[in-house]
């Protein structure tokens, strides 16, 4: 059985997570959808789903807790989580995906794995310098999108 799979992102100031989603999709063959367009029953039909955002003030975008707070509980559903941002750093990823990893498996939605890259940032007063992180995600950030997009099918035909 072919794995059916969707990537819900919130991206606007840049398009970074965007870039990010579309590597993830073109592996995974994966529909893209923000999370206005989700319908929340829809979701238990597909075997392996990825939230993402930019991370702003330390989390995900809010549009995406909006969203998993009206998403039915479900059993060992699939989950990955994945963002850009302008600092990166193994403890300040797990802090910022925090909030949103713990809220998807209080769902009962299965965190099969975790992505960040750089992102382009102009926030605040970064914007003054000519913003953090320019060109970023770059193809390197792609490649290793792809390469993590490669790993979940792996682990999901477990092999």
């Amino acid at each position: 059985m072919a794995m059916k799979s969707l990537v819900i992102v919130f991206s606007y100031h840049h398009h970074n997570t965007e870039k990010i989603a579309n590597a993830f999709a073109k592996v995974l063959d994966a529909q893209i959808k923000t999370p206005q367009q989700i319908d929340p029953d829809a979701l238990q039909e597909y075997n392996l789903i990825g939230f993402g955002s930019g991370i702003y003030s330390a989390q995900h975008h809010t549009s995406l807790f909006d969203l998993v707070d009206s998403l039915p509980q479900v059993k060992n559903q699939k989950a990955f989580i994945f963002s850009t941002s302008a600092i990166m750093g193994k403890e300040k990823v797990a802090k910022d995906h925090g909030k949103l990893r713990e809220k998807l498996q209080s769902k009962g939605y299965v965190i099969v794995d975790e992505f960040s890259c750089k992102g382009f940032n102009t926030n605040s007063f970064l914007k003054l310098f000519g913003g953090m992180n320019r060109g970023r995600p770059n193809a390197e950030d792609l490649k290793a999108a792809e390469e993590f997009a490669i790993n979940l099918m792996r682990k999901e035909n477990g092999s």
